[in-house]
């Protein structure tokens, strides 16, 4: 059976974008981004022209995905969140294969890639179940879910 962190990026490479957490001036922000795992670290595209990178490296930082708003969510929801240093690099041609096509525009800028790479120290899955399916999909061959949250009872 897979650890908690072997799920953790099973799922996470299930999705291709997620959410990088951190500061700026003291005060909380999400910023979307591209995301692909190699070699255990996790590898963010996101675009220049907003600045979070910025507040990002050098920062630790808290990187979340879920699958709780697609047609997938039927064999279970799930997220995952990973915390770890953040920090730029130079993607090889590899990475830049895996990543894919940079999108045109963003919010009508065009768009400025910046990579970042974390390493993370902290891994964290959550699933989601409905009362009549305690596994939430979820079987021992797939990986049984390291937590479940079930409705209360009307």
């Amino acid at each position: 059976m897979p650890t908690e962190e072997q799920l953790a990026y099973d799922l996470l490479r299930r999705t291709d974008y997620g959410r990088v957490a951190t500061s700026m001036r003291a005060l909380p922000f999400l910023a979307v981004a591209r995301h692909v795992v190699v070699d255990g670290r996790i590898l963010l595209r996101m675009h220049r022209g907003f600045g979070y990178h910025q507040a990002c490296v050098g920062s630790v930082v808290a990187y979340g995905a879920d699958n709780l708003s697609t047609e997938t969510a039927r064999d279970g929801q799930w997220t995952v969140q990973f915390v770890g240093m953040c920090e730029n690099f130079t993607p090889t041609t590899a990475d830049l294969e895996l990543f894919g096509p940079t999108p045109h525009y963003v919010d009508g800028d065009l768009f400025d890639p910046v990579y970042l790479r974390i390493e993370p120290q902290l891994t964290k899955v959550h699933t989601l179940t409905h009362a009549s399916d305690p596994l939430g999909g979820w079987s021992a061959q797939r990986a049984t879910p390291s937590y479940s949250v079930s409705p209360s009872p009307p």
